[in-house]
């Protein structure tokens, strides 16, 4: 007896010091590829850095209208996702019964959350660009976004109103309320931080993506900026690639700072979507 709890401790430490080094390595390596960047990066970063255009064959100059493009396309894509998979989410987690159809529903979310990035970039020049004709622009290149995004943000949302205990449903019915202003006064909020989370989870993997755009919105140089959702845009990670692949001769500065703007841009985000999970939290407890 005593043998197995002594095997059984041994057994738990050694599961404990193997996930502690597990944890340790991955923020060690976040935190050095940080670095890299910022000190890299940093020296680039000036006012006419953010806000002039670049120009001497993108040697020269600043980002400007690569980051309008970026914050054009996010826009749209979180226009359109947010509503649509919030929605599905409380479908699938509130109204939809247990069978077949809901399985095969679910199934084919996890399909198309394992799906490459190239393959929805394909599927959004087939659809939006040549079949609807939306051409490479803004409208093309966020509903392709929004596409690629939509799993992410309905597993959030479904998974946030699952760890949401049923008394408090049944509490709120027991009280007269009908289902649908139970789940909009009383579930909703209680699982607004996990829905939070999710979002700007698949919003930041928006972001971040180059292949999508590749084929669907963005211009390989453009100074002009966008006049409509019907206008092709450059965005930084496209120009991040462009930059590093095919401008011979511009200083790293511009690659690297290109780079620190788009991971303090996602970094700041998601320290404020942090800072408010926070705060809903201590204001919701159950």
């Amino acid at each position: 007896m005593r043998t197995r709890i002594r095997r059984a401790k041994a057994a738990q430490t050694a599961a404990m010091v193997l996930t502690g080094l597990a944890a340790a390595f991955i923020v060690a390596a976040a935190l050095y590829l940080l670095a890299i960047i910022v000190m890299r990066g940093l020296p680039g970063v000036s006012w006419e850095f953010l806000t002039q255009p670049p120009r001497g064959q993108m040697k020269e100059g600043g980002i400007f209208p690569v980051i309008v493009g970026t914050l054009a396309l996010t826009g749209l894509t979180a226009a359109v996702s947010l509503p649509v998979g919030i929605a599905a989410g409380i479908y699938l987690s509130e109204y939809a019964t247990r069978g077949r159809v809901t399985r095969i529903v679910r199934l084919a979310i996890s399909n198309m959350a394992g799906v490459p990035s190239i393959v929805y970039g394909l599927f959004g020049l087939a659809l939006f660009v040549n079949l609807m004709g939306f051409g490479k622009s803004i409208l093309a290149g966020g509903l392709t976004l929004a596409c690629l995004t939509l799993p992410v943000i309905i597993t959030a949302t479904e998974e946030a109103l699952r760890q949401i205990p049923s008394d408090l449903r049944q509490a709120s019915l027991a009280l007269g309320a009908t289902r649908w202003r139970t789940i909009y006064r009383v579930v909703l909020p209680a699982a607004a931080p996990g829905i939070v989370t999710g979002s700007i989870l698949g919003l930041s993997r928006a972001v971040g993506e180059t292949a999508p755009i590749l084929f669907t919105a963005v211009a390989y140089y453009k100074r002009q900026l966008p006049t409509s959702l019907l206008s092709d845009v450059m965005a930084l990670p496209y120009h991040i690639y462009i930059m590093a692949t095919q401008v011979t001769g511009r200083p790293d500065e511009i690659v690297w700072g290109t780079a620190l703007v788009l991971v303090a841009g996602v970094t700041l985000v998601s320290v404020a979507a942090a800072g408010w999970r926070s705060l809903q939290r201590r204001k919701v407890r159950w």
